[in-house]
């Protein structure tokens, strides 16, 4: 299906924005999300607003603190991540049209809801 195949190519640029981002801003960097540029558009637009409200708080979110263990600093960074994406996607449901898109923003907030549980389920297991 290529609703999956789409999904798939998203949640990969994800993985790689979320892992690329952290470790820039631990490094000093200036803390933005990694290949993404500042929020631009007509502030008077509610979505534009919505969006870089979304987008704030995914940095934020984003900001860890790294523990040096790979699989719960991943853990760590792609809940705010998803929630991110969550949000994006809730933005696009209220304000957009195009029909597609709101499938994939539906099929977005059900899977990045499910991931975010397992993903707090894994960290609680293991203390974190």
């Amino acid at each position: 299906m290529q609703t999956r195949t789409i999904l798939g190519t998203v949640a990969a640029f994800a993985v790689t924005a979320a892992l690329a981002a952290g470790a820039f801003a631990q490094s000093g960097g200036h803390g933005g999300h990694a290949g993404h540029a500042p929020a631009t558009g007509n502030a008077e637009n509610a979505a534009v607003r919505a969006y870089r409200e979304a987008n704030d708080r995914m940095h934020q979110g984003m900001a860890i603190t790294f523990t040096g263990d790979a699989d719960v600093d991943f853990a760590k960074g792609m809940i705010p991540h998803h929630e991110g994406a969550i949000d994006m996607a809730r933005i696009v449901l209220k304000h957009g049209s195009d029909p597609d898109i709101r499938q994939l923003a539906e099929e977005v907030v059900a899977t990045q809801e499910a991931e975010i549980q397992m993903l707090r389920d894994w960290l609680r297991q293991r203390g974190h």
